[in-house]
This record gives structure tokens, sequence and C-alpha cells, in this order.
């Protein structure tokens, strides 16, 4: 893929009014969102689960891509379209999840580096073949007593530029996530600090590895308070202190930022990205890369009825697709 086609690919994204739902969970973690809603983790009902997602009628008018799981790259729908294909089909670029999950940080107790670069190249190629055309890796940051340390995050900046590379290399566009965990009773200057110094390193390592910043997503935190924090800031404090933390590390040439909603409700996550947009003057589209939040709600309904339900989850979906979709231009009305 040429640096044009993977600039095209970035923007597309990044569509005005449109976001990105992750659908990558590992077998291990759908696993726990379906025994917190009673349903049989087997691989046919995480296949009829991804469907039901992907296959949401007009799904394309508010979201532009999906991130998928090694797993659902590989399946089809129960016509035997393959997913990748379906998705392309109906104007959602595929994407997949390719790193293998964080690991213990030998000499930083506490702290976690994430792994999966051995091989990764192969892999890249193969999923390519499969039809994906951007991949998500995750670093993961967590606030707590001395930490993060420096050792920390230059490991997870080096690991995301390594693994970005890598992408463009074959043809991917790269989706850089460096969360900055809302674990924790830090305030939302802490996190401010965090994500300011863990940007900083991850944009500094980019260009170190000679990543080409028009073919890159950023998967970003919000700036905002640890859960367990006694002052929880408001939405406006949130979405002004993210948009400046971003507006001074984050080049203005990225083609745009997607949001992961980390702990966050549903409604709390759609209220964050409409207050950003609404500030204005924005170097970059700010979009949503939902997970749970997209899906919550639908999961829970689907689960009392895997068959009745089908359509009616759909709906769930969609409605979560628009109102994430009407907040990434800041006309989400609540």
């Amino acid at each position: 893929m040429s640096i044009e086609q993977l600039a095209e690919t970035a923007q597309a994204m990044v569509a005005a009014g449109k976001g990105i739902i992750a659908i990558d969970e590992s077998t291990t973690t759908i696993a726990k969102r379906f025994q917190g809603v009673g349903i049989e983790n087997t691989e046919e009902n995480r296949r009829a689960y991804r469907e039901l997602l992907l296959t949401t009628p007009k799904l394309s008018d508010y979201i532009s891509g999906a991130i998928l799981f090694d797993e659902t790259l590989r399946q089809s729908t129960k016509d035997g379209v393959p997913f990748a294909k379906y998705m392309a089909d109906h104007g959602i670029i595929p994407g997949i999840k390719v790193d293998k999950g964080t690991h213990a940080l030998a000499g930083c107790p506490g702290e976690v580096v994430t792994e999966g670069l051995d091989g990764l190249r192969d892999r890249l190629k193969e999923y390519y073949k499969l039809g994906a055309r951007f991949a998500k890796w995750r670093a993961v940051i967590t606030i707590g007593e001395d930490i993060p340390s420096g050792t920390c995050i230059e490991a997870n900046a080096h690991a995301l530029a390594r693994y970005a590379a890598l992408c463009q290399e074959c043809g991917l566009v790269p989706m850089v996530e460096p969360e900055v965990l809302m674990d924790g009773d830090h305030n939302i200057e802490v996190c401010y600090e965090v994500t300011e110094a863990v940007l900083r390193s991850l944009f500094g390592a980019l260009y170190e590895q000679n990543v080409l910043l028009e073919g890159t997503i950023l998967k970003a935190s919000m700036v905002i308070a640890g859960k367990d924090c006694e002052e929880q800031a408001d939405v406006d404090e949130v979405a002004e202190s993210t948009v400046m933390c971003l507006k001074s590390t984050v080049p203005a040439i990225l083609p745009g930022v997607v949001f992961l909603s980390g702990g966050q409700t549903d409604e709390q996550s759609t209220a964050h990205l409409n207050a950003m947009n609404q500030l204005g003057n924005l170097p970059w589209p700010l979009s949503f890369s939902y997970g749970r939040a997209m899906q919550s709600a639908a999961l829970k309904l689907w689960s009392q009825d895997l068959t009745g339900n089908f359509a009616k989850a759909q709906a769930v979906v969609y409605e979560r697709a628009k109102e994430n979709g009407m907040a990434a231009l800041g006309k989400w009305e609540g």
C-alpha cells in the first residue's frame, strides 16, 4: 500500500460524524462479558454476537470501521460471507487487534508492557490477505504511588512505534493506543501530567521509527480523574483538559484522534466527546472507538432471547452509533 493509500484509509476511519466500534475482546474477555449476562461462551455464540454487531442495518451511517479479534476476522455470517468481505461491501473498514496483551515489566513493580512484536510481520501480512486494512495495539499505563515510571512509558512507546512501523510496511494503518487507566484515586491534574508525558514519549518514538503520521490514528484515553477520586471533574473540564493536552502533544498532521471509553458510562463517554467537539478550532477530527460503551446495552438485551431479540439488539447498537456519531460532530442533544 502506498503512502497515499495509507493516508486515505486513515482519513476514512475518522470521516465526519463516524467512529469505530471495538469488538476485539479476546476469548477470555468475551467469556467474562457473556458470563455477566448468562450467555454460554461457545464459538457459535461469539460468532453470532459479532454478526449481530457487524450486520446492524445502516451501521455505516455512523461507523467507519470495526476492530476485530483474530477469531472474528476468520469467521463468516450465517450465510457464509466472510465478515471482512461483508464489512468491505457495506462501507466498514476491517481492523484487527494484534498485540498479545500486557505482561509484568521487569524491574518495575506494578507496571506492565505490551508484548507481541515477535512474528508480527508475518501475522500482519496474513491479516492483510484476510481483508484487514488497519490494526490496533494497546499499551497500558497505570497511575499510582511513584508510577508510572519513565521506564514504563518509554518501553511502551517504543513497542507502539515498532508495531506502527511494521503495520505501515505491510500496508495497514496503525492505530496506536496508549491507555492511561482510570483506576486509582488520582485527580484530573495528575491524569493530565501523565497523559502529556505519555503522548510526548509516543510521538517521539514514532518519529524515531520513521512512522508516517499521515497514515496513523491515535486512540487516546480522556484526561479524567481516577474512578476512586472524591473530586470528579464535570463534563466541560474533562473536555477542555483533554483538548488542551492533545493540542500540546499531538502533531496537527495526524489524520485524527479516536477515544476509548475506558470505564466511563455510555452517557459519560458520549457527553465528553460531544463537549470536546463543541469547543471548535481543532487541528484534527475527534471521534470514538468505543467497545463496552457501544455494546453493553445491546448485549444485555440480546442475552434475554438470542433469537427473538436479535433485531431489537441491533436497533440499540444503531442508536448508540448514532448518538456517538452526532457527538463526533458536537451535535448530540443528550
